[in-house]
Parts: C-alpha cells; sequence; structure tokens
C-alpha cells in the first residue's frame, strides 16, 4: 500500500495473486507476459491454469498457446472453467439474504441474482450505436451495477453487445 507501481514489484504481486486464486485463466499473453509469470506460480502452487488459444500467428496469444501445449487447459467459454472446477450457478431469488449463512449452498456453487422480467428489455432499449458507460445505464434502468454486468455478459456472449474503453459499451450493429 502507498507504493509507486514498479516493474519489480510485478513478480511479488503476481505471486500473491496465484495464491489466493483458485484458478488463473490467461486471456491474451505475448512470449514475455507478466501474466505466464503467474500462471507458472498457480502451477507451482497446485493451482488451476487455463488459457484461452490464439492464432498462431499473432504474437499476444504466443503465450496463451505456450501454456496449453505445456499442459494447461484449453477454455473456448467459461462454461469450461466451471465444468473444470466442478461449479454450478444457481439463481438466487430476489431479495433473497446475500449473506453465505442464509442460503444452503453446497460447496462449489456459484449465484447469480435473478433477474426482474423488464430490466433486460430496458437495458437493451437503452443501448445503442454510440458507446454509453456502464455506470449511465445502471442508472437509466434502475438496476443494481451486479445486475446491469449479468445483462451485458449475456449481451456480449450472444453477439450483441460490444465493449469499449471507459467501461462504455454499444449494441453491435445488425
Amino acid at each position: 500500500m502507498g507504493l509507486v507501481p514498479r516493474a519489480g514489484h510485478f513478480p511479488r504481486r503476481n505471486r500473491i495473486v496465484a495464491g489466493l486464486a483458485q484458478a488463473t485463466l490467461v486471456i491474451e499473453a505475448t512470449e514475455t507476459s507478466g501474466a505466464l509469470i503467474t500462471a507458472r506460480l498457480a502451477a507451482e502452487n497446485g493451482r488451476d491454469v487455463f488459457a484461452v488459444p490464439g492464432s498462431p500467428l499473432e504474437p499476444r496469444s504466443r503465450g496463451c498457446n505456450r501454456l496449453i501445449r505445456d499442459g494447461a487447459m484449453l477454455v473456448e467459454s467459461a462454461s469450461d472453467i466451471l465444468e473444470a472446477l466442478a461449479l454450478e450457478i444457481r439463481a438466487i431469488p430476489r431479495g433473497a439474504p446475500s449473506e453465505p449463512a442464509g442460503l444452503p449452498f453446497e460447496e462449489g456453487e456459484i449465484a447469480l441474482a435473478e433477474l426482474p422480467e423488464d430490466s433486460h428489455e430496458r437495458l437493451v432499449a437503452a443501448l445503442g450505436p454510440v458507446p454509453v458507460e456502464v455506470d449511465e445505464l445502471v442508472r437509466r434502468c434502475q438496476v443494481t451495477a451486479a445486475e446491469a454486468q449479468i445483462m451485458l455478459l449475456e449481451l456480449q456472449l450472444a453477439g450483441r453487445v460490444e465493449r469499449h474503453p471507459g467501461n462504455k459499451v454499444s449494441l453491435v450493429p445488425a
């Protein structure tokens, strides 16, 4: 805390991240990427390592492709990770207590909130071809930030939403 970011600090930070996480996912990495340090440290600590493959012609994919070649689990979708970690997604009824003590979860379950029926339509109606900040969508649609992120992720996976710098999103042109 209170330190200026320096390249020499990253390996120590990566070691902590790798130790805290149940698994490490590398989405994009050059052959000298710090993400590969984190993946190596995770593997050395018995954690699962996942990687998203890329074109062999793309320098930013070489690190992931090498991880997969060396034994990392290939990931094409979130369900690949959930399956490998034996996790299950289960809905929490709206208004249910958010404390784990209030819900009878089994080990290996992830909880997602059920969304109000009309919130999805409100969010899509608030989107257009011009990027808008996610915070603005939350205000316009009167949903929580978590609910907005869930809906946006679903729309992004369906190819209907595009993410932009500055935490902005837009509808993908049809």
